[in-house]
């Protein structure tokens, strides 16, 4: 058993007496929100390191998706994957629109391009392809598929801060890429999101949206919703900033360890970086196959009793949920079942120390063992 518990995650956070000179400046401003110094400094700072010209902040991730959404005008259909986190399917059934779910691909779990075509039809006004793990999305199959159909596409980008694609950036796919910066991401602001956007009239648009709809103070125009980040949100963020490619560094570390642990056991599947992609290892998912010799919930059970805690992630799909189920049928994307009843995704952080790398590798592994002593 670990000496400590051994969590999923934990959340990044620069030195103490770093924050606390970030935030100093707040005492003397009494400036707290509504987009504040910190709020511009940390816009300015993500457009340099992401490598894009337009960016809005946000709440959260999901206030974030939704107001893009919104700011698009967009009515009808959107083709989408049910591998993914709630957040993404709500998002687009709150603003009024109808998923579509398409399944994904065996190799990355993103969204299969060669299926997409046959789900539009003349309602279809959008694509919302998501990144998993930090795996990106055939971007470039995408956009042809939605160039050709006239389509808009919004990824969910949750997932893949900071990932790039033969040296470009993966926020600057599509029209518009939506990143979390909940404190169990890669990169945080305790809580926090942006949307990234190839259309610069967008801009007031998403900064009126969430900000009730006020577009000048005597008049408001649109029925907006309140989802501005605060300065102390953007304080952590541009403190956290400063030393992401170090922790990304850290994480890369521990993943090559699990890696060179699990990678070519029998019945176990890990994801491995795509050639010309730069990772952001923000995950560790394993997928235990049939032959392991032990189910996917047997390796989650011998781990808790080591008190070592993995996550379902994503179980059950979304078109698996209660609020869902009576609309879709899961046996309809096949491949996306199948990895949501088989995958764990392994405590995974830039300080997890390389000896509980291995603990909880060897705990995988002598599960099968376990499974066969109980039968």
């Amino acid at each position: 058993m670990a000496n400590e518990p051994i969590l999923v995650t934990r959340s990044s956070m620069p030195p103490f007496d770093e924050y606390v000179e970030e935030i100093r400046s707040l005492w003397e401003t009494h400036w707290l929100t509504n987009m504040g110094d910190k709020h511009h400094r940390l816009e300015r700072d993500l457009k340099s390191y992401l490598g894009v010209d337009n960016i809005a902040l946000f709440t959260n991730g999901h206030n974030a998706l939704e107001c893009v959404i919104e700011a698009m005008g967009l009515t009808g259909n959107v083709v989408t994957t049910p591998y993914t986190f709630a957040s993404t399917t709500h998002a687009i059934v709150r603003k009024g629109l109808e998923p579509r779910f398409v399944d994904i691909k065996e190799s990355d779990y993103t969204l299969d391009p060669d299926l997409i075509e046959e789900a539009i039809d003349e309602n279809t006004c959008a694509i919302v392809p998501v990144h998993v793990y930090g795996n990106l999305c055939d971007n470039e199959a995408i956009q042809a598929i939605a160039d050709k159909h006239g389509l808009k596409v919004i990824y969910d980008a949750a997932h893949a801060f900071g990932v790039e694609k033969n040296g470009v950036s993966a926020a600057t796919f599509g029209d518009a890429s939506m990143f979390s910066f909940h404190a169990t991401k890669v990169f945080n602001t305790i809580e926090g999101g942006a949307v990234c956007f190839s259309d610069p009239a967008l801009l007031d648009l998403l900064n009126q949206w969430k900000n009730f709809g006020i577009t000048s103070p005597e008049d408001v125009e649109y029925v907006g919703g309140n989802a501005k980040m605060n300065e102390f949100c953007a304080a952590m963020g541009i403190c956290n900033l400063r030393h992401l490619d170090e922790e990304i560094a850290k994480r890369k570390i521990v993943a090559e360890r699990y890696w060179e642990n699990l990678d070519g056991e029998k019945g176990i599947k890990v994801c491995l970086p795509t050639q010309g992609v730069k990772a952001n290892y923000a995950y560790l998912p394993v997928v235990f196959e049939d032959d392991f010799g032990a189910t996917r919930d047997d390796v989650l059970a011998a781990l808790k009793r080591e008190t070592i805690f993995a996550r379902k992630y994503f179980y059950p799909l979304v078109s698996d949920f209660a609020c869902y189920r009576e609309e879709y049928d899961s046996s309809a994307t096949p491949i996306a079942a199948h990895a949501a009843a088989r995958v764990l995704t392994l405590p995974m952080y830039a300080d997890l120390p390389i000896d509980d790398v291995d603990y909880i590798c060897k705990t995988v592994l002598d599960a099968r063992t376990s499974k066969l002593e109980l039968t």
